[in-house]
């Protein structure tokens, strides 16, 4: 996959996964550590919110692998040889 097309996906990810921090009032960040600890399993019982943590999980795992796809491809690498420039002429 190309670095431009690396951060298009992450920027949607992050875009989908705003709309579960707005709705649940912490980042995904915080969300996914403590749904790994076991400290989510009371909303299991609620439908709505376990396929809202399902499908928030997936995001933010998936995410994760394209950051670290982002971070190999840029690893020793100058940013300048990476950027997509398109004169504006």
């Amino acid at each position: 996959m190309e670095i431009h097309e690396l951060v298009q996906e992450m920027n949607v990810l992050e875009r989908q996964m705003s709309l579960y921090e707005e709705k649940y009032g912490v980042l995904s960040e915080e969300f996914y550590h403590a749904l790994m600890s076991g400290h989510l399993g009371k909303f299991d019982e609620y439908d709505e919110t376990r396929w809202d943590f399902l499908r928030w999980q997936g995001l933010y795992k998936t995410w994760q692998h394209r950051k670290g796809e982002y971070l190999d491809v840029i690893r020793g690498r100058e940013i300048a040889s990476l950027l997509r420039f398109q004169p504006a002429y």
